[in-house]
């Protein structure tokens, strides 16, 4: 299910020849890397990114990872990628995220994915519950009639 464009742009990106196979299309091991920008980009603009995890000795491990590649990008494209919350749990939370092309008269959806994410301690690596502030964030951002959802028109 692609997200709308109207949750806000998280990612702009010039496909450039390091994204690229000989044939100049993208290799589909960078939608994975994009859209989890996509996902960080969100949350750090939040106040609940990678920086304020590791003030609190936390990180984030990615748990689930799904791609469905809908058409193919190719080198000097211009891209962009929305991302939404989608669940909330005590100690991870997922995420989905649309990535398109730039087109003359709009864009074109290119990939969509699912990105499950759990905290876990800084240097153990072992799992750890989200912190309160960081959980109220993401459910924030997962309500669609919430002030911080990304859909949410500025006032």
């Amino acid at each position: 299910m692609a997200i709308a464009p109207a949750m806000g742009v998280r990612l702009r990106h010039r496909v450039e020849h390091v994204d690229t196979d000989s044939c100049g299309v993208v290799h589909f091991s960078r939608y994975n890397s994009l859209m989890e920008t996509v996902v960080l980009d969100l949350l750090e603009e939040h106040q609940a990114g990678l920086t304020d995890l590791a003030e609190q000795d936390l990180a984030l491990a990615m748990t689930e990872l799904t791609v469905r590649y809908l058409r193919p990008t190719h080198y000097r494209d211009r891209l962009t990628g929305w991302a939404a919350i989608v669940h909330v749990g005590g100690a991870q939370f997922r995420a989905a995220v649309t990535l398109a092309r730039q087109e003359p008269d709009g864009s074109t959806d290119i990939a969509v994915g699912r990105l499950g994410f759990a905290a876990v301690h800084l240097r153990s690596g072992r799992p750890r519950p989200l912190p309160a502030t960081v959980r109220r964030t993401l459910k924030r951002l997962s309500d669609p009639s919430g002030p911080d959802h990304p859909d949410k028109e500025p006032t």
